[in-house]
C-alpha cells in the first residue's frame, strides 16, 4: 500500500497554488495549530497576549509566573499574507479551535456573497498535515 504523505498538497496545486507556496501553507497551518492549543493551555500553562501592548507570554500553572515568549503566531500570519497575495482569487480562513484545522483556503463561491466565512469555512480546502 502506497502512503501518501501531505494530501493536502496535490489539492492545493491543483488550485494553481505553486508547490513551494503550498508546502509553506501547511507550514503555517502547523504553526497556528501549535499556538491555538498552547492559547488554550496544557497542564504547564498556556499563551496569553498583553492587550495593551501585543506581546506574548507564557503563563506557568505551577507559579502564575508570566514570562516572554516568542510570538509565533503573527509572523505566521504574516507569511500567509504574502502567500495570499499571489493569489487573488482565493482568500483563506484562519479557524482557532485546536481540536480541528487551523487554516482552510477558501475559493470563489465557497461563502455566500454576504455570509461570514465562518460559518462557512468548512467548504474550502483544509491544509493540514
Amino acid at each position: 500500500m502506497k502512503s501518501r504523505k501531505y494530501d493536502c498538497i496535490p489539492v492545493l496545486t491543483s488550485l494553481g497554488i505553486s508547490r513551494d507556496d503550498a508546502e509553506s501553507l501547511r507550514r503555517i497551518s502547523m504553526t497556528l495549530h501549535r499556538w491555538h492549543e498552547l492559547e488554550c493551555g496544557s497542564d504547564n500553562g498556556c499563551i496569553e497576549r498583553d492587550e495593551t501592548t501585543g506581546k506574548t507570554y507564557w503563563l506557568n500553572a505551577m507559579s502564575g509566573n508570566r514570562f516572554p515568549c516568542n510570538d509565533r503566531e503573527t509572523g505566521a500570519r504574516k507569511r500567509l499574507a504574502a502567500v495570499m497575495a499571489r493569489y487573488p482569487a482565493l482568500s483563506s480562513y484562519i479557524q482557532g479551535d485546536p481540536r480541528g484545522a487551523a487554516l482552510y483556503i477558501l475559493r470563489p463561491g465557497d461563502v455566500p456573497a454576504g455570509q461570514d466565512a465562518g460559518s462557512y469555512y468548512s467548504r474550502g480546502i483544509v491544509v493540514c498535515k
